[in-house]
C-alpha cells in the first residue's frame, strides 16, 4: 500500500496516510471523510550513479567509511 497525501476539508490539516485505492480514507487528527487527494512529487532514482557519487563524497569528508568495500578505502 502506498502513502498518499491528503487534505482535510474539516479541519484544513494535510496529512500523509498509508492506504489501498479502494480504502476511504479517515482524518486521523478529526475523524472527517471530506479528504482530498493531493498531487505527489515523483521520487528520484535511489540508484542513480551521480547520488550515490555524492552520497560517497559526503560520507568520506566526514570520516564515514562503512559504505565502501574494503578495496574502495583509502589506506592512511
Amino acid at each position: 500500500m502506498p502513502f498518499y497525501s491528503f487534505h482535510c476539508a474539516t479541519c484544513a490539516e494535510d496529512i500523509e496516510l498509508l492506504v489501498g485505492l479502494s480504502e476511504k480514507p479517515v482524518c486521523p487528527t478529526c475523524g472527517g471523510r471530506k479528504l482530498t487527494r493531493l498531487p505527489s512529487l515523483p521520487a528520484a532514482p535511489a540508484r542513480s550513479p551521480g547520488l550515490i557519487k555524492a552520497a560517497r563524497a559526503q560520507a568520506a569528508r566526514e570520516g564515514h567509511l562503512s559504505n565502501y568495500s574494503r578495496s574502495e578505502r583509502k589506506k592512511r
